[in-house]
Parts: structure tokens; sequence; C-alpha cells
């Protein structure tokens, strides 16, 4: 099994394009860098301040990994269907109203990227006009993770309410066991109790 195969969730993949794949593999090791580095320049700020020698430009690095951390790993959390919506009122449903709820859920989530996107932007051209300290860089650096994730997440829901409408909300999933890794034979034969 390949680190991709470990990283690209495979449940629910009839609401998914094959073709997006590399983009949630992209993005799931995007977000492991993000909160490896963030939990590095924590230990190095927290270090540093320890012995009396502070590198302030730290805190910048630190609130820009979990930033970027929180936004992309929303926009994978949406293609994985990991995020927070109403799964328990839609998964007990079945037929048509299960595919208006499921639908529902997704148009609003929509909803919600389009306003990342758009009131992002507007954050981000106003960021212009203010800057970080010590190192001076416009505050817009931080303010371009919301809108990037409002357009994953829009693509990511369009993705899902297309194949949902085409081929339904309602998959039964492969018991746990056929997802699991098989069992390696080490040529010892297996004794019953």
């Amino acid at each position: 099994m390949t680190i991709a195969d470990k990283l690209v969730l495979q449940r629910q993949h009839h609401l998914k394009w094959r073709s997006l794949d590399k983009l949630e593999l992209i993005l799931m090791i995007v977000c492991g860098i993000l909160c490896f580095g963030f939990s590095l320049s924590v230990m190095f700020d927290i270090l540093t301040r320890t012995i009396g020698h502070p590198w302030l430009w730290l805190q910048e690095v630190t609130s820009t990994l979990f930033i970027y951390a929180i936004f992309i790993g929303a926009a994978v959390a949406t293609r994985r269907n990991d995020h927070l919506y109403l799964t328990a009122i839609s998964e007990a449903m079945h037929g048509t109203p299960r595919l208006m709820v499921e639908i529902l859920i997704r148009l609003v989530v929509l909803g919600v990227a389009v306003c990342l996107i758009w009131f992002g932007y507007i954050n981000y051209l106003r960021g212009f006009g203010s800057f970080r300290l010590p190192s001076g860089t416009p505050i817009a650096s931080l303010y371009a993770a919301i809108p990037l994730s409002g357009v994953l997440i829009a693509l990511f829901t369009i993705e899902q309410l297309v194949n949902g409408i085409a081929n339904g909300f309602d998959h039964p999933e492969p018991p746990e066991d056929e997802l699991a890794i098989p069992p390696v034979e080490t040529g010892v034969p297996r004794v019953g109790l």
C-alpha cells in the first residue's frame, strides 16, 4: 500500500472524481508539513524565550503556519466528508428525503465557500494597508488563505453535488475488514482455538 493509498480516503468515493485525488493527496501532505512546521516553530519559540534570546520572527511564522493549516485543512475535510455537517440526520434517511437533505447541506456549505471567497478576497486586498511586526510584511499574506480555502471548498462541494445527484448519496460502505491491510503470509500454519 503506497502513501497515496493511505492519505487519499476511499470512503464515499462514489462522490469523488478520480482527477481530484492527486489534489487531495497534495493538500494532505501540505497540511502535514504545516502542522509539523507549526509544532517546530512553537517549540523553538519556547526554547529561545527560555534561554533568554527570543527570535521574535518565530511568532509570525507560527501564526502563518497555523492559519494556513486551518484553512487548507478545512478544504481537505470537505473533500473527505470529515467536516461538521448533519450526517446523523442525512444518514438516517433514504431515497428522496435523503437526496434533498444532502443537497441542502451541500448548498449551505457552498454558500459558506462563496462567502469565504468574497469576503476573504476583500480582506486580502485591505490587508495590504496593515503590516506584521517585526518583518513588515503585509497582513494580506495571512488573509490569502481565506479565499484559497473558499475556492477549494467550493470545488469539492460542487464535486459532491454533481456526483451525489448523478450516483446517489446513499451508497453502502464496504466493511472495515475489506478496507484494512491484508494479513501477511508468514508460512507458519494457524492453530485454531
